[in-house]
Order: C-alpha cells, then sequence, then structure tokens
C-alpha cells in the first residue's frame, strides 16, 4: 500500500517540506484554492514526485474530514504537513482565530483519528506565539485541551478581548503549539509524532504581504537587527521538518522548535528590546 504524505497549504513551506519527505510516497496537495494546489503539484510532478491535489478549508471540519478520507483511500497516512494560514495583513482577528487556532485544533483532531503507527506530522506556527506574554496556566490548558468546537467559545477569546489582528495572530499561534503539545498524547497512542516549527520572518508571498503592510517597517527593523541579519528561506525550514518527520526525530514529539534567526533572542535581550525609561533618574 502507499504511503501518503498530505500537505495543507501548498505555498513555498509546505512544497519545500514535502520535497524532502515525499519521495517514493504519494503527496496529496491541498489548499483553499484549487489554483494553489495545482500549481504546486505541477512543479513537485515536474521534479518526479507522485501528487494529487484536493481542496479544503481548516476552518470547516467537514471540509478537513473529507481530506483524510481523501488521503486514506490513496493509502496510508503516514505524513501532515500543516502549513495552511492567514497572517495579520490578510484578516480580522475573527477570521484568524478561525482558520489559524480553531483551523489546526480540527486538523490535529481529524488527521489524529486516521495518522499510521509509525506516522509523523508538522504544523507550522510562527515565532509570534513567542512573542505573546506569558498566559496563566489555567489559560494554556484551556488553549491545549478544550475540544475544537468549543475552542472560539472560550471567554479568553470574546470578540472585546482581541480585537487587534496582531493579538489574535500572536495567541493562534502560541495555540497552536499548546495544542500541538497535548496532542502528541493523543497521537502517541496510535505510534504517531506530531511537533510545531515557528519560524520567524521566512521570504514567502504571505512574508511579503506582510512587508508591505502597515507592519511593514517594523518587519524589516526586526530583520536588520536580528543576530542573523537576514530572513529565512522556505527551504531552512524545511530541513528542520524533515528531521523531525523522519527516522532522526524519532524521541522527538510535542515539542515546539523556534527558527527565527534570534529575532527572539534580540526582543528580549538585544537590540530590538524595548526600551524601559528610569523613573527616577540621577540628578
Amino acid at each position: 500500500m502507499k504511503e501518503v504524505v498530505v500537505v495543507i497549504g501548498a505555498g513555498l513551506i509546505g512544497q519545500a517540506i514535502a520535497r524532502r519527505v515525499s519521495a517514493g510516497k504519494h503527496a496529496l496537495l491541498s489548499d483553499l484554492r484549487q489554483e494553489n494546489a495545482d500549481r504546486a503539484a505541477t512543479v513537485l510532478s515536474d521534479a518526479g514526485f507522485d501528487v494529487s491535489t484536493d481542496v479544503v478549508d481548516v476552518s470547516s471540519r467537514a471540509s478537513v474530514r473529507a481530506l483524510v478520507e481523501a488521503a486514506t483511500q490513496i493509502g496510508n497516512l503516514t505524513g501532515v504537513i500543516h502549513a495552511a494560514g492567514v497572517s495579520p495583513s490578510q484578516a480580522s482577528p475573527a477570521t484568524i482565530l478561525k482558520v489559524d487556532l480553531y483551523g489546526t485544533a480540527v486538523v490535529l483532531e481529524e488527521f489524529g483519528n486516521r495518522i499510521a503507527p509509525g506516522g509523523s506530522g508538522v504544523v507550522i506556527a510562527s515565532m509570534s506565539g513567542h512573542r505573546l506574554p506569558a498566559l496563566t496556566s489555567d489559560q494554556d490548558k484551556v488553549l491545549a485541551t478544550t475540544p475544537a468546537d468549543a475552542l472560539l467559545d472560550l471567554p479568553m477569546l470574546a470578540a472585546e478581548q482581541i480585537t487587534d489582528p496582531l493579538t489574535a495572530y500572536q495567541i493562534s499561534k502560541r495555540g497552536n503549539a499548546l495544542r500541538v503539545e497535548a496532542e502528541a498524547v493523543r497521537w502517541g497512542k496510535r505510534g504517531a509524532r506530531i511537533n510545531t516549527i515557528s519560524p520567524g520572518i521566512v521570504i514567502t508571498p504571505l512574508a511579503k504581504d506582510e512587508l508591505k503592510g502597515p507592519r511593514g517597517e517594523g518587519y524589516r527593523r526586526m530583520i536588520a537587527l536580528s543576530p542573523a541579519g537576514r530572513a529565512g528561506t522556505p527551504d531552512e525550514i524545511a530541513n528542520l521538518a524533515a528531521l523531525l518527520m523522519g527516522p532522526d526525530g524519532a524521541f522527538i514529539t510535542g515539542s515546539d522548535f523556534l527558527i527565527d534567526g534570534g529575532v527572539t533572542a534580540s526582543y528580549r535581550y538585544g537590540e530590538l528590546a524595548p526600551r524601559t525609561i528610569d523613573p527616577d533618574p540621577p540628578a
């Protein structure tokens, strides 16, 4: 029986990971837009990969469940790459929470029900999740364990609580890492593994939208003042994903990996750190 790797979000990061983990397997490329999936399928097919496409809306459980069924009809579901999402410049807080937070929870639930023994997955989160101030232990727990269909009803996620798209994005990405940590226990009972990757600024069409958007100046400053001094590439994210999904990562599950060129380090200890004013400066 064929081994099947499902890619959710057929953008540059999803494609780069698929190229590293799908050789000799069937890659099912899915996206909200059929043309995006078709474009990615042409690139991978021309490079010798066995591919097919599907459409998925991660904010719809029925759509995600249909994708799972399509994958298991092809063969043995051994890999899941979840790289779909929207950014703060692309959507409202409510849409970000529905796609990035709820949608990821649904993907983890539905694919976790069918992942094959020995299978593995990665969820692409964001360094933004590491920039959110610390939550309480109770808030962490409800984000990690509340059933997906009740997740958006949490008081902490009410519209009057989250009014800014960036805050919605940060809490969604923090929630992704927490949810993966909890789901790793359930996936482990099936003999499978799941981890999160939290990239920094990686040059993709989504990142270009951000660089051109209202927060563009801030993003360019992040790049300039980070220890690496540059943005990342999809291939660098894919190298890490290949480790996590492959045999060399067999002891790694339920973990989140920050790969941001040191932006977060600079925010905490470097030139990006917020400047405080001494309330009582010396005379």
